[in-house]
């Protein structure tokens, strides 16, 4: 009787990319319609309801950014040891769904960071094993594009969520509102719950993990060899992103830099909005355009953009200024997270890419907790200004190393 050796007939794409792609998308968008909603506006929420000091705003987003970096760390290695991704990418955003209710309780700066420690740990779970899954689903011609899309879906779904949050506001407190309102918030919240929910069931009935079939054994073999050292270009380049990350302190002194010139809380909502709009136009675009002129290019691009950027916040004084620098700030986002969650993958071998996205995210996230108690300090004890200048300066020096440093092997 004649033996089926057929090999395993492969997935069908959507859009021309692996159904992984598209269906970690919709996770994404789903869960960034929640989180949005839920915690974007939690620097005011600290600030107008509970009252607390900006130097401790720094202090919550920086706990809460070096968590998920720890656990980044963490999750990037045991994905690799287990050689399945998807299991730990559940556990994540399970657990980032489960904390998420637990909001409508908070009365004190403690219990919003416990909280958002909760969710933190939650996402440092998942964000590795499931870059390295993307990874795992894309060929390095489609690695940049696939990249792209994935931030592409994922920041729709955090423009759609402030779009609630906006609507929400002008429902609730009109549209000439300044302050946060406790019952505002509240309403945010039970709203925001359900995407997450919706994101978790597509994850474990949609997505796959990427069967290596007859390499596994080799791919372990290899990765005993290679357990030992990462290619010295990709410790350069976190050493490079650590200078960078060292002046990108939490994105809550953007908002309350928007508040800071007085600029109304729908329109701090509709500016986020904006941000998020650019950022889902062009991360897709300059993903494929990593693809084809290489991602230290592109990478260089956008963190020139940011310096821009953050220059201008220590400059405005006008609400109309605001407006233009988020949408700027979302040109710096699109160009550089989808390219350099690729640029990572060019950089080390399938096996190890676990690790090497538990290491860049979690040393780069850890970097993030002395950036923002220092862009707190300076903006109580300087001005709000000398916070942007601060990560001006660093960008423009991360570039230049960039250049120097990394030679990227591209054809």
């Amino acid at each position: 009787m004649k033996q089926d050796t057929a090999e395993p007939v492969p997935p069908k794409k959507i859009f021309g990319l692996h159904p992984n792609v598209f269906f970690l998308g919709l996770v994404s968008f789903f869960t960034d319609i929640s989180s949005e909603m839920i915690f974007t506006l939690v620097p005011l929420f600290l600030a107008n309801v509970l009252n607390v000091s900006t130097t401790m705003v720094g202090v919550v987003g920086g706990i809460s950014d070096s968590t998920e970096a720890f656990f980044r760390l963490v999750s990037g290695r045991i994905s690799d040891k287990l050689g399945k991704r998807k299991a730990l990418t559940v556990i994540g955003y399970g657990l980032a769904t489960v904390v998420k209710p637990f909001m409508l309780l908070a009365n004190s700066w403690g219990a919003v960071t416990g909280i958002r420690f909760g969710d933190r740990i939650g996402k440092g779970l998942r964000s590795s094993s499931r870059d390295a899954l993307l990874a795992d689903s894309l060929g390095s011609k489609e690695r940049g594009r696939g990249f792209g899309f994935h931030r592409a879906l994922d920041t729709a779904g955090a423009m759609i969520g402030l779009i609630l949050v906006a609507l929400i506001i002008y429902l609730v407190e009109g549209p000439a509102a300044f302050d946060m309102q406790r019952h505002t918030f509240r309403v945010m919240i039970l709203v925001g719950i359900f995407p997450a929910f919706i994101a978790v069931l597509i994850l474990i009935g949609l997505v796959r993990d990427v069967n290596k079939g007859k390499d596994a054994k080799s791919a372990d073999l290899t990765a005993a060899v290679t357990n030992r050292s990462l290619d010295a270009r990709y410790k350069i380049f976190l050493v490079i992103m650590t200078i960078f990350t060292l002046g990108n302190s939490s994105d809550f002194f953007l908002i309350l830099r928007a508040q800071n010139v007085q600029a109304p809380l729908v329109q701090v909502a509709l500016m986020l909005v904006v941000f998020n709009g650019v950022y889902a136009l062009v991360a897709t675009p300059m993903g494929s355009l990593s693809d084809k002129i290489g991602r230290r290019r592109v990478l260089a691009l956008g963190w020139c953009i940011y310096g821009l950027v953050y220059l201008g916040f220590a400059l405005a004084t006008d609400i109309w200024q605001i407006w233009l620098l988020f949408a700027a700030y979302g040109l710096y986002y699109g160009t550089t997270q989808g390219v350099a969650g690729a640029f990572i993958a060019d950089l080390v071998p399938a096996e190890r890419r676990g690790t090497a996205y538990g290491l860049f995210n979690g040393i780069t996230g850890l970097a993030l907790l002395p950036a923002s108690i220092v862009a707190g300090w300076l903006w109580n004890a300087v001005s709000p200004a000398a916070t942007f200048y601060l990560g001006a300066a660093l960008a423009l020096l991360a570039t230049i190393c960039l250049f120097i440093f990394i030679r990227e092997k591209f054809t």
